[in-house]
């Protein structure tokens, strides 16, 4: 059996074993329950054996949860800015008060709702349209969500190898010990054996010798 499993582990309390790292780092939108459900399956799958072990853990948890933040919010992002891809769909079919339309349709007003989907479905386009064009609008500020996201990824990575490097080395630091041990145990064994076994002079203190 593996030493780390025969140390206490975390089971469903891995949310208050980990509470001395601090407040998980929500925000608005996050839902707690979810990091929670989230930190309890890694902790329980990884089985932190110590502190350090338990800090990666706390790591491995936020990272994970940080890059499904930035997916979410870059959805989000393209939502709420859908009003100015619609504006350029709007603009490219020649439709009159892009601006003022586009915004209202994204408000839900029945009217302008009703008056753009006139327009696109006369034009043979629909929402996917709309939303390339919101793309193109903040391609900027996606491509450094998916850049955040990518690094929030690899640091994640990072401390996981952390704790296999940290396994090893704890692993490979008690077989030398057992082995070192052994040696130790097979030197006293042998000084004992040597103090044990008779001298020449009792080889020769034979019954009848003297006679």
């Amino acid at each position: 059996m593996s030493p780390s499993r025969d140390l206490p582990i975390h089971s469903s309390s891995a949310t208050r074993a980990l509470d001395f790292l601090g407040r998980a780092p929500l925000i608005p939108g996050d839902e707690r329950a979810g990091y929670d459900t989230l930190l309890a399956g890694i902790a329980g799958t990884v089985r932190p054996a110590d502190l350090i072990e338990e800090a990666w853990v706390r790591d491995v948890v936020d990272l994970v949860w940080e890059a499904v933040r930035l997916r979410r919010l870059k959805a989000a992002l393209m939502t709420a800015c859908a009003d100015e891809g619609m504006q350029k769909v709007l603009a490219g079919l020649d439709a009159r008060d892009t601006l003022s339309l586009s915004r209202r349709w994204a408000a839900r007003e029945l009217d302008a709702v009703g008056q753009v989907e006139a327009v696109l479905a006369a034009a043979g386009l629909g929402l996917d349209h709309v939303m390339a064009q919101t793309l193109r609008v903040r391609i900027g500020e996606i491509e450094r969500i998916d850049r955040m996201t990518a690094l929030a990824e690899a640091r994640r990575n990072a401390a996981l190898r952390e704790i296999a490097h940290h396994r090893a080395n704890f692993a490979e630091s008690l077989r030398r010990a057992a082995q070192a041990a052994e040696r130790i145990d097979d030197d006293a064994f042998e000084v004992v054996a040597s103090s044990a076994a008779p001298g020449p002079a009792a080889a020769d203190e034979q019954p009848g010798a003297g006679a």
